[in-house]
């Protein structure tokens, strides 16, 4: 078992923080957002000092109803073999519904959705874990996520279903203990128990991080300092097992670096404090070799893809909740995708706020209620570029040329010339058209 101590989660905007951070021994990085053939300097600067870096996917799709992309599988392997990673890491969630075993439209969340703890998901998830492993070159550990609503007629407790996934299959677990406390706020679950029923010789390392409570929902927004009950689960978990490697997840809202140190401390300070309260050093648990994993029935698979289509559905195109959801806990979960995606979308095409100013939150929200994402959020920005332009907006016609300039630059079958003539000739068209 890999021993990785304390670690931060390395984002572009705190690189330079996180080089300077004394007692950082390792970093975790979103392995979507890595390039294997153009690592960031400030990876390879880390990984130069020795630092261990882990590549954290959030695009398989493990708990989904279709067997993980080979695609998909072979850029985490790369990902993993570039940075010369321990381990690479997933969740416990599909992202993804619709398509083939559905014959409907394929849907995107954008988002983390919880599978049902149910023997069908699981047999399915144990599959598609198992498909994952082989693929990989290093081991895969998996994350609990957090949820805002509750599957109906789940057969078994977080920490039950956990345990069987990593009994059947062998793999590893990424506890995050902020997401625990999401899932007690929101689904009333304890997460003392869930401690107690997981096989926590399976720990591969911890996650923590911040949120937010609005209304009585709890929102996992990796952009809030860590609060103490989090804190406590940590303390908690410590008391149990001595954890391989904890890391802190900051994804936005960054503080200043002073801030992240401390909070750093704080961790640290749990883990001493339930290390203390640990009775014994336990012998380490002797983990008998993965059973084999049988190849969940097209029936099972169909099933479930049907249930997580029209759950999506509901969630992101309007569709009826489906029978036994909580409507409202639903309702909330869809207003907190359509506002990701704004978020996204604003990021990965920066310009588009910038073109429409304050219209563009408004527009996107009435956008997304209407279209849901079938692709990712570079195709959905053009998408919703697209139907800007087909409705005659935005009013101002200056805007409207300019929005249509960026859409044909980013959509054509080629780049559009860069030369330094053809890009004057393009500025002063659209200087006359605002005219």
């Amino acid at each position: 078992m890999v021993r990785l101590g304390t670690g931060i989660g390395w984002r572009p905007e705190i690189a330079d923080a996180v080089e300077r951070m004394p007692g950082v021994d390792w970093v975790e990085a979103v392995a979507e957002n890595v390039c294997p053939g153009h690592l960031p300097e400030s990876l390879l600067r880390l990984r130069e000092r020795g630092v261990t870096v882990v590549p954290h996917g959030v695009s398989l799709g493990l708990g989904g109803a279709e067997r993980p992309d080979e695609t998909r599988l072979t850029a985490l392997a790369e990902r993993a073999e570039a940075l010369g990673s321990p381990l690479v890491t997933e969740h416990i969630a599909f992202v993804r519904a619709g398509g083939a075993l559905t014959a409907s439209p394929r849907l995107e969340a954008g988002h983390l959705l919880p599978v049902p703890r149910t023997r069908d998901a699981l047999d399915v998830l144990c599959e598609n874990v198992r498909i994952a492993q082989d693929a990989l070159p290093v081991p895969l550990a998996v994350e609990n996520i957090a949820a805002l609503f509750s599957w109906p007629g789940e057969e078994m407790t977080e920490g039950q279903f956990l345990y069987e996934l990593a009994d059947r299959t062998g793999v590893r677990l990424l506890i995050d203990v902020a997401n625990l406390h999401t899932n007690h706020v929101n689904r009333g679950e304890d997460p003392a128990k869930a401690l107690a029923e997981l096989p926590l010789e399976a720990l591969a390392y911890v996650h923590v991080a911040g949120g937010f409570e609005r209304d009585g929902v709890w929102h996992d927004s990796h952009a809030h300092p860590v609060p103490r009950p989090v804190l406590d689960i940590l303390t908690d978990l410590a008391s149990r097992v001595s954890p391989p490697g904890v890391l802190l997840e900051r994804d936005e809202n960054f503080p200043a670096p002073e801030e992240l140190e401390r909070e750093l401390d704080t961790i640290r300070e749990a883990l001493t404090t339930g290390g203390a309260s640990r009775t014994a050093a336990l012998p380490e648990p002797v983990r008998t070799a993965a059973r084999a994993v049988p190849e969940a029935p097209a029936p099972v698979r169909e099933r479930l893809a049907l249930e997580q289509t029209a759950l999506l559905s509901a969630l992101v195109a309007g569709t009826p909740a489906p029978e036994g959801f909580d409507r409202v806990r639903l309702g909330v979960q869809a207003r907190a995708l359509a506002a990701k995606r704004a978020d996204v979308v604003a990021k990965v095409a920066p310009e588009l706020p910038v073109i429409l100013g304050e219209g563009y939150r408004p527009a996107f929200l009435a956008y997304a209620q209407r279209h849901p994402m079938t692709g990712g959020y570079r195709r959905d920005a053009l998408e919703f570029a697209g139907r800007l332009l087909t409705e005659g907006r935005p009013a101002d016609a200056g805007a409207r040329a300019e929005l249509r300039e960026w859409r044909q630059e980013r959509s054509g079958p080629k780049p559009r010339s860069r030369r330094p003539g053809v890009r004057l000739a393009r500025a002063t068209r659209r200087v006359l058209l605002r005219r």
